[in-house]
């Protein structure tokens, strides 16, 4: 007997997906080309619970008589057997796009470059925080919160359902629909997998695709790639700015220009202006708290904040408990996270930072002297950002890792260019031949008391490990290890 729902891949979104197929009584088989002993331990968890799985190889056959094919995130589109798919006239589908069809609740889905974990997470606690039930789930990392299949399962269901999307997710969306779309920002990514950055951009403005007048897209307005991504898709926008506008009305239609701002700092208080939960026109302001009471670092993370609010206010949580949310949510892991601070040194890992513009954002956000971590596997992005911003902010810079050599001539051109028109010093450049962890053991030889060691990468962390959390976790463990053995010596 044939299977009515296919599924390609074993990872978490294909698990999870194929839980739920079965648990709708599909007919399921599931494939993978790995058979390594995590893969073949899931594959007999969901053999136990009723689906077809087969290892090693893909039935392209079976997979073509199929109802639906969902394919996993991390299949590149370029791989044999989508390939193969593709030449039989075969489409499938994004885990979420299959999760979403069974959701009862309304939908907020939160995509952009950067910045789409922590504004996610901030958004399903201000909800909660204004006593509105929110479930949290997509592209989250780090085991912070399950696949979107998994919150088809929920009962009761949440009143609002919060999705995390990739790029590689929407790419292959068809019928999805959020009530409340939110882009966070632009920039390149991902340019292993993309032929440039256009087709990248193309893929998150499919989160239009399905648009409404109904619909309500939350914008990042101090970024112009983030402002055009939705064409001319129907529904109403509302910006988050940094800077607080004039005398304009807040939330206006796209079509009739660009719209002021929803939500903005004023006098170093985050504010919003919008005049009910779905966004009508000419909101008073309601201020929320000054920056300071923030718990995250960095200014990239008081727009997040931003976002997430103004998000979180058009699905009808109200400003007070927007506020107590926002004073009482604290650092996601690998994101601006301070992991030691002892000798002098603060230790802050920020491994997310899988690209150049959130290594940038992780720069411009410290205070103190820096001495910058930058290395893994090559994306394929132009580094030379990173040293025009360097001079005057790092004392030093370690590379390491598959990247360290083309990181080392792009940065050593662009801070001989800075240091031909500015005064501003520029970092000491390093190398290791190694990886991370000789990485941070010349960082620590290097530090002064009042500096920070500030792991950044640019760089995704594949040619060393499993995924940007277990580098987070190495460096954390190590900068303990290190800072342990100075206080030894110490005393």
């Amino acid at each position: 007997m044939g299977a009515s729902v296919s599924i390609i891949g074993l990872g978490a979104s294909g698990i999870s997906a194929a839980r739920l197929a079965l648990t709708k009584g599909e007919t399921v088989y599931v494939s993978d080309v790995s058979t390594n002993p995590r893969v073949a331990a899931r594959g007999r968890e969901l053999e136990l619970l009723g689906a077809e799985v087969q290892l090693g190889s893909h039935d392209l056959d079976r997979i073509q008589a199929s109802r639906l094919v969902v394919v996993s995130p991390g299949i590149a589109p370029d791989t044999p057997v989508l390939a193969a798919l593709r030449s039989r006239g075969v489409r499938w589908i994004s885990e979420p796009e299959f999760a979403v069809r069974f959701y009862s609740g309304s939908l907020i889905a939160i995509t952009g470059t950067n910045g789409k974990t922590t504004t996610s997470s901030l958004t399903a606690h201000l909800l909660e925080s204004s006593g509105i039930t929110a479930a949290l789930g997509g592209n989250v990392g780090g085991s912070l919160a399950p696949p979107a299949s998994d919150l088809a399962l929920l009962d009761p269901p949440p009143a609002w359902y919060v999705l995390e999307m990739s790029s590689f997710q929407l790419a292959d969306t068809l019928s999805f629909a959020p009530e409340i779309g939110v882009v966070t920002n632009l920039a390149p990514d991902h340019l292993d997998r993309y032929p440039d950055t256009t087709t990248y951009f193309a893929d998150k403005a499919l989160l239009f695709r399905n648009a409404k007048e109904s619909s309500l897209w939350v914008l990042n307005g101090d970024d112009p790639a983030t402002l055009a991504l939705p064409g001319s898709a129907a529904g109403v926008r509302h910006l988050f700015t940094w800077a607080s506008p004039g005398n304009e009305r807040a939330g206006t239609n796209g079509s009739r220009g660009k719209p002021s701002p929803s939500a903005y700092v004023r006098d170093g208080v985050l504010t919003l202006a919008v005049g009910g939960s779905r966004g009508e026109e000419g909101g008073d302001e309601a201020p929320l708290l000054p920056r300071g009471e923030l718990q995250l670092l960095g200014r990239h993370n008081v727009m997040n904040a931003l976002a997430a609010s103004l998000a979180a206010r058009l699905a009808g949580a109200d400003p007070e408990g927007i506020r107590k949310g926002l004073r009482s949510f604290r650092p996601l892991p690998h994101r601006l996270e301070p992991v030691l601070d002892g000798g002098g040194v603060l230790w802050v890992n920020d491994s997310k930072a899988t690209n150049v513009a959130a290594s940038l954002s992780a720069i411009r956000s410290m205070e103190r002297p820096l001495v910058l971590l930058l290395g893994g596997k090559d994306k394929g992005e132009d580094f030379r950002p990173l040293g025009r911003a360097l001079s005057g902010k790092s004392r030093a810079v370690v590379m390491y890792g598959a990247a360290a050599a083309r990181l080392g001539r792009e940065l050593a051109e662009a801070l001989g260019e800075k240091e031909a028109s500015s005064s501003r010093k520029a970092p000491v450049l390093l190398h290791v031949a190694g990886g991370l962890e000789e990485a941070v053991a010349l960082a620590g030889s290097v530090t002064e008391a009042g500096d920070a060691v500030l792991l950044a990468p640019a760089c995704s962390s594949f040619d060393e490990f499993e995924g940007y959390e277990a580098r987070g976790r190495r460096f954390a463990e190590l900068a303990s290890l290190l800072g342990s053995s100075r206080e030894g010596g110490e005393r």
